[in-house]
């Protein structure tokens, strides 16, 4: 079919337990040299790898139990249900147990996430190159859940030598409409169909892709890697689960303002506390002002502010709780 876009994706067997210090490259070009005719690198090819595989060869083996280690990969809890811990790990990934796996391990062992994926990216890339001889992109893989979805997929977690994510922003569909935010996350893309040759249980942790090389960059340049995708504190939409962000809230505690994102309007703060209190909130300067709020008003309009960005003005709350008929003042904060 001459100019039909075609991908193809196979996964090499044969390789056998991965230990620490075991050569990544050393393992995946011996079996490529035993394909058929035309299954080897080529240029514009993208290497798919397995982060446990990484994990593995890096030593990032741990005799312990997911609890245990649990607090090191750990930056901050996003949301608890029963047993299950969604944290935002120490690469910046939301994920369950910090992505710390006890699958395809021996009992009473666990495997941690590599340290620097896009770095192991990139030295797997610099081998392929100078081994092979050919300029491909690498991408380690994880498997995930999603928000507001049910089953896993796998996504890069590491990258080099790959546009991680496509930018149409500007374009123009065929009907005329201007793309606004339109930008894949190819890698992602690639690792899921990277997947589905690999498997979840037939110990092919190695994937090849061909057939978007336009993805992959120049030799000598990484790129910006899959840390590129993760998206920084404050940036979210949920920033916490539903529970824990109204007990951050109520907490106000200082250190837990950031995930709640930048300072929301004075229209949109104004209608919440409206909604919430019935109270009027007025413009009053740089701020809001709030009349005849009682004790338990006071609570509610501390913890809005808090999620919406804000601070109520303390030394004025304190009076206006004890008057029960005073002004109080809120400011945006700088989370």
């Amino acid at each position: 079919m001459n100019g039909t876009p075609t991908l193809v994706v196979w996964a090499p067997d044969g390789v056998g337990e991965v230990v620490a210090g075991d050569d990544l490259a050393a393992l995946l070009l011996p079996l490529l040299e035993r394909e058929p005719g035309g299954a080897r690198l080529a240029d514009g090819d993208i290497v798919a790898v397995t982060s446990k595989v990484v994990a593995k060869a890096e030593g990032q083996v741990r005799t312990s139990t997911r609890e245990a280690e649990l607090p090191g990969e750990t930056r901050r809890v996003v949301a608890r249900r029963g047993p299950t811990m969604i944290v935002r790990n120490r690469l910046g990934l939301t994920m369950a147990a910090a992505g710390i796996d006890a699958s395809n391990v021996a009992p009473g062992q666990v495997v941690l996430l590599p340290l620097d994926p896009d770095g192991s990216a990139g030295v797997l890339r610099a081998a392929i190159a100078e081994r092979a001889g050919v300029n491909v992109g690498v991408i380690v893989t994880d498997t995930a859940g999603r928000a507001w979805r049910e089953g896993q997929t796998d996504i890069a977690i590491g990258a080099a030598g790959l546009v991680v994510a496509e930018d149409f922003t500007g374009q123009v569909d065929e009907y005329g409409n201007a793309l606004v935010v339109t930008a894949p996350a190819v890698a992602d893309e690639i690792a899921g169909l990277a997947e589905l040759a690999t498997g979840k249980l037939g110990g092919r942790p190695f994937a090849i892709v061909r057939g978007r090389a336009d993805l992959v960059l120049p030799a000598g340049q990484d790129g910006p890697g899959a840390g590129a995708l993760i998206r920084a504190e404050g940036s979210d939409f949920f920033g916490y689960g539903a529970r824990e962000a109204v007990l951050r809230a109520l907490t106000g505690d200082a250190a837990d303002r950031t995930p709640f994102g930048a300072p929301a309007s004075a229209e949109e703060l104004a209608a919440a506390i409206a909604q919430a209190t019935a109270l009027d909130a007025v413009p009053d300067g740089a701020g809001l002002a709030v009349t005849g709020a009682d004790e338990a008003q006071l609570t509610a309009l501390r913890a809005l502010g808090f999620a919406f960005g804000w601070s109520l003005e303390t030394a004025q709350a304190t009076a206006a709780a004890t008057k029960n008929a005073g002004v109080v003042h809120l400011r945006p904060a700088t989370p």
